[in-house]
């Protein structure tokens, strides 16, 4: 099977909503579980599609949603990068050609893509933190290289931008008309996918996208750990995380077998497939519908990705159950929440700088984040992902300080491990300040062993 056929099985994959606005896309980008408008089993091409992210119409948001007393304060934005060329090749099969210049009449479209590129060609007196300054504004390969941002990925990220610049910038005003450097931070790692993401998104996002107010801060880290990165504890975690998801695959046969029919079509020992990551590449094929690679020896096919892509999901699930990737989690994730709340605290207190943040990240950024703030259901980050902290205050108490967590789109404030049960309390739609304070700056500790009060109590516990 093909992979447009799939597609177009797909149609028959979702129920039609039977909610009376009946948004059939609106159930495409939902991150918990919805029983009217999911298929009744996880599906793996549906998992996939959802993975995808592939741009479309005006996507429906919750972000910006208060009560008309309470005054939006400050932004904090954390974004997967978008859609790429794959980082691994399947051995000994033809290279996937995608083209990853920028073309305007080309799909996906987006009305601002002409001008960005245009834009973009003429930063080269940009000023970055090193080593960014070294690195493309834009992807502009006519054969994509390993890892480069598509065209696909520079319109999810336009889109993402206009969407939030519609919310906080028209609507809430969170920006003034004067804005300068200092009102925004800016963080990115050092690959050219995740610059080239926050900028497609900030282009999107800004009204004057002027290069003298964009700086971006390099991050070494893909946990933007920044100077607290050392924590063998964290690594403990990881090391057992690992060997939980090897001996997972030991006990999946039908993975085996998959793999190794996988192998003999492309000629190579089982091992040396595996370590090439051939799901990575399949993905690619998937998202951007084109057949999946053939050779001699016969095709790779709909039922080996389905397989793989099985895997993947139920992998997620355990990895939920067995708390060992929470613990990581809870430690990884810590610096840039800390980060993130001292941030929040400073904008509550009045202070005007920094009161929009971006940080251009990575999956492995943002699914420890998910993981360690409880939620638990929320899907893996997809390409463009989003996930950003909202912080309000009450005109009517200024003194009080809420905040909103989203993820794609949904308010998921009341399903985190600091707000599930205070709705049950408060008629307020967002959760304390104080509460998300409590959870950085002392629960996250306690969860882990109940009795450090530190980070780096934590990250140095003996015994371990």
């Amino acid at each position: 099977m093909d992979v447009l056929t799939a597609f177009l099985l797909l149609v028959h994959l979702i129920p039609v909503s039977a909610t009376k606005n009946a948004v059939s896309s609106k159930s495409r980008k939902r991150i918990m579980p919805d029983p009217v408008t999911e298929p009744p089993v996880t599906d793996p091409v549906y998992e996939a599609l959802l993975y995808c992210n592939l741009p479309s119409v005006a996507e429906r948001s919750m972000e910006g949603h208060a009560p008309h007393h309470f005054k939006l304060v400050s932004v904090h934005v954390f974004i997967r990068h978008g859609d790429r060329y794959p980082l691994y090749a399947i051995p000994k099969t033809k290279r996937l050609e995608i083209d990853c210049t920028l073309v305007a009449n080309r799909k996906p479209y987006h009305p601002k893509l002409e001008a960005f590129v245009s834009h973009m060609s003429k930063g080269s007196g940009a000023s970055f933190e090193s080593p960014l300054n070294s690195l493309p504004l834009y992807p502009s390969h006519p054969l994509c290289e390993m890892g480069e941002l598509t065209q696909t990925g520079v319109v999810q990220h336009l889109q993402n931008g206009q969407l939030l610049r519609d919310i906080y910038l028209k609507k809430h005003r969170l920006l003034p008309s004067d804005w300068t450097t200092d009102q925004l931070y800016l963080e990115t790692t050092g690959k050219s996918r995740t610059l080239q993401s926050g900028l497609a998104l900030l282009y999107g996002f800004l009204p004057d996208f002027d290069w003298k107010k964009i700086y971006f801060r390099h991050q070494p880290s893909a946990l933007f750990c920044a100077g607290s990165c050392y924590c063998p504890l964290r690594n403990h975690y990881l090391e057992q995380e690992q060997h939980r998801q090897y001996l997972l695959r030991l006990k999946n046969s039908q993975l085996e077998r998959t793999y190794g029919e996988m192998a003999k079509i492309v000629d190579v020992p089982t091992k040396q497939l595996r370590a090439a990551n051939p799901i990575d590449s399949m993905l690619c094929h998937f998202c951007h519908n084109v057949s999946f690679p053939c050779t001699r020896h016969g095709c790779l096919g709909m039922e080996h990705f389905k397989v793989i892509k099985t895997h993947q999901i139920e992998d997620e699930r355990e990895r939920r159950e067995k708390k060992l990737y929470l613990g990581y989690s809870l430690l990884g994730a810590h610096p840039i929440l800390n980060q993130t709340v001292s941030r929040m605290q400073r904008a509550a207190l009045g202070g005007r700088e920094e009161i929009f943040a971006l940080y251009s990240a990575h999956d492995v950024t943002l699914s420890p984040v998910l993981s360690a703030l409880g939620l638990a259901e929320a899907r893996f980050p997809r390409f463009a992902a989003r996930l950003i902290f909202e912080l309000w205050q009450d005109r009517e108490k200024p003194t009080e300080h809420s905040v909103r967590v989203l993820y794609n789109g949904v308010d998921v404030t009341f399903h985190t491990s600091f707000c599930q049960d205070h709705h049950k309390r408060s008629p307020k739609p967002m959760c304390p300040l104080e509460n998300l304070v409590r959870f950085v700056r002392r629960d996250m500790f306690l969860a882990l062993d109940g009795s450090s009060t530190s980070y780096h109590e934590a990250c140095h516990r003996e015994g371990i």
